[in-house]
C-alpha cells in the first residue's frame, strides 16, 4: 500500500506580506522530519518565499512552484503563484494602499481549493484587519469571511490541550455587546460548541461552562441583568430539555483566578477580550484559533501580524505549528466520527 497518498494536504495563506506569516510558515516547514506528517501547499508566490529566505538568511532547498494540484509533491514546500504581476515586495510598506490585496487573493484561492477538496485543511497566517478592508472585501476578519463562503454556522473557538474557549460575539465594540446578546444567539453558540466537542475533539459528553457578561456575573442583578434575562435562560433551556452538561453563568475573574476552568471541557465567553485575555495569558505561543461549526477545517495561530518583530528572524513559530497539527487532528477526528456514525446506522 502506498501510504504517501494518504498524507494530509495542508493549505496555507500568506497573511499580511509585511507581517511574520511567511517567516513562521518557512520556519515550521524547515523543521527536521515535519513533512513526514503533512504536505504543505502555499497560495501565494515563490518570489515572496525567496524574498523572506534571503532577508532572514534561511537555508531552504525544497521550495517548489506548482501550476496545478497534480504537481503537488510530498516533502516539498509547494507554492501556487497566484499573483501574476511582478511584485516588488520590498517596496510595499505597512499600511500601503494595496498591502491588503495580496492576502485577500491568497485567502480566496485557498478557500476555493478547500471547498473543492484539493486540500484537506486550511491554516491561515495573520492579517491586518484594517488593510484587509480592501475594495470589495467587506469582512472584518477570517471568521466572518469563512462564515459567508462555507456551509454551517461559525464559532470562534480558541483551543489548547488545557483550555478551549469559544465566543458568542467576535469583533465588536464593547458598547455593542449587550444589544447583540440574546437567548437564541447564546443557545446557538452552545449547540455549535457542544457538537464541535463531540465531533472535532472526541468528547462523548462535553461539560461546558458559560461565563456571565457583567462584573461578578451581575451580583444577582445588582450590576446589570444580562445574566438573568439572556444567559441563564439559555443554559436552563439546554440543561433541562436536552440534559446537556451546561453550567453557569460564572463570574469570569474568579472562574479563571481559582482555576475552575480545569473542570470543564470547554468554556463559552460572551465577548472577545473576556475569552481571549485569559486564553492568551495561559497558553500564549501554544494556542490556536479554530473556526468551529463549518463544513471545512480552518485554524490559525493565536497572534497577529507582529510588525514590530517582522523580518528580523525572531518570530516564534510554535502557535503556527500547533495550528497545523490541531487541524490535522480535527480532520482525523471528523473522519473517525463519520466512520463510527456510519457503522451505527448500518
Amino acid at each position: 500500500m502506498n501510504y504517501r497518498k494518504k498524507k494530509i494536504k495542508v493549505g496555507f495563506t500568506t497573511g499580511d506580506i509585511n507581517g511574520i506569516g511567511i517567516e513562521i510558515f518557512l520556519k515550521v516547514c524547515c523543521k527536521k522530519n515535519i513533512l513526514d506528517f503533512f504536505t504543505p501547499i502555499l497560495f501565494g508566490s515563490t518570489k515572496l518565499c525567496f524574498f523572506y529566505k534571503k532577508i532572514l538568511n534561511m537555508e531552504i532547498n525544497n521550495i517548489r512552484e506548482i501550476k496545478n494540484f497534480k504537481e503537488v509533491s510530498d516533502y516539498k514546500i509547494n507554492v501556487f503563484n497566484i499573483w501574476k504581476e511582478d511584485i516588488k515586495f520590498e517596496s510595499i510598506r505597512i499600511n500601503h494602499p494595496e498591502s491588503g490585496k495580496y492576502p485577500i487573493l491568497s485567502l480566496k484561492k485557498a478557500v476555493k481549493a478547500l471547498k473543492e477538496g484539493k486540500i484537506d485543511v486550511l491554516v491561515t497566517a495573520p492579517v491586518n484587519k484594517k488593510c484587509m478592508n480592501f475594495k470589495n472585501f467587506s469582512f472584518i476578519g477570517h471568521t466572518e469571511y469563512l462564515q459567508n463562503v462555507l456551509e454551517g454556522e461559525s464559532l470562534m473557538l480558541m483551543i489548547h490541550d488545557i483550555l478551549k474557549i469559544a465566543l458568542v460575539t467576535n469583533h465588536l465594540p464593547l458598547k455593542k455587546i449587550s444589544s447583540e446578546l440574546n437567548i437564541k444567539k447564546i443557545i446557538k453558540s452552545i449547540k455549535i460548541l457542544h457538537q464541535s466537542m463531540i465531533i472535532d475533539f472526541s468528547v462523548e459528553k462535553p461539560k461546558i461552562a458559560v461565563l456571565g457578561c457583567n462584573p461578578h456575573s451581575s451580583d444577582n442583578g445588582l450590576i446589570g441583568n444580562e445574566e438573568k434575562t439572556k444567559i441563564k435562560p439559555a443554559i436552563d433551556n439546554l440543561f433541562q430539555k436536552k440534559g446537556w452538561l451546561i453550567f453557569g453563568p460564572y463570574s469570569s475573574d474568579s472562574f479563571f483566578g481559582n482555576q475552575s476552568y480545569i473542570n470543564f471541557d470547554a468554556i463559552l465567553a460572551m465577548y472577545h477580550d473576556q475569552g481571549l485575555i485569559p486564553f492568551k495569558t495561559l497558553t500564549f505561543n501554544q494556542g490556536v484559533n479554530f473556526t468551529a461549526g463549518l463544513s471545512h477545517i480552518r485554524t490559525s495561530p493565536d497572534h497577529g501580524v507582529a510588525y514590530d518583530i517582522a523580518k528580523k528572524g525572531i518570530a516564534n513559530e510554535n502557535s503556527f505549528e500547533e495550528a497545523i497539527f490541531h487541524a490535522i487532528k480535527i480532520f482525523k477526528n471528523r473522519k473517525e466520527y463519520m466512520k463510527l456514525s456510519s457503522s451505527k446506522l448500518s
